[in-house]
């Protein structure tokens, strides 16, 4: 799938949370997600909350599935282990780097680290894993 393809699909099957997020990057060795920072994904102190981050991270490595695999809806996380590093930069949007570990027919291991825009020190690194479920 391609990014258009990747995010008609969310907005159709996640409609929820369609204006969240927005793909910068989509190319062979992962995907670049954007998480578009509001109101709502702040928690006391005015900084992005540690479950906006999990799920930018978690999204990404499914569009990232889907690019792959085509549109796979019923692929879910089994295991995502997370560490917060920094404070995330206020006002600005938090980018993920999102890579394929591994691909196989049942699971799917990713790796991804999240930036504030502009920096280069990431704000938090997770390991996630998906079962993918048989075709």
């Amino acid at each position: 799938m391609d990014e258009g393809a990747l995010m008609d699909f969310l907005a159709r099957e996640f409609p929820q949370v369609r204006d969240d997020f927005a793909i910068d990057r989509l190319d062979a060795t992962g995907v670049r997600v954007r998480l578009r920072v509001a109101d709502r994904h702040l928690r006391p102190g005015g900084t992005v909350s540690g479950p906006s981050m999990f799920a930018l991270a978690d999204v990404s490595l499914y569009l990232a599935i889907l690019a792959r695999l085509g549109p796979v809806a019923l692929a879910v996380t089994t295991n995502c282990s997370i560490d917060f590093m920094r404070k995330p930069v206020s006002g600005v949007d938090l980018l993920c780097d999102c890579r394929l570990l591994k691909l196989g027919r049942l699971l799917a291991v990713g790796d991804a680290l999240l930036f504030s825009e502009g920096q280069d020190q990431p704000v938090a690194r997770a390991g996630l894993t998906y079962a993918i479920p048989p075709a």
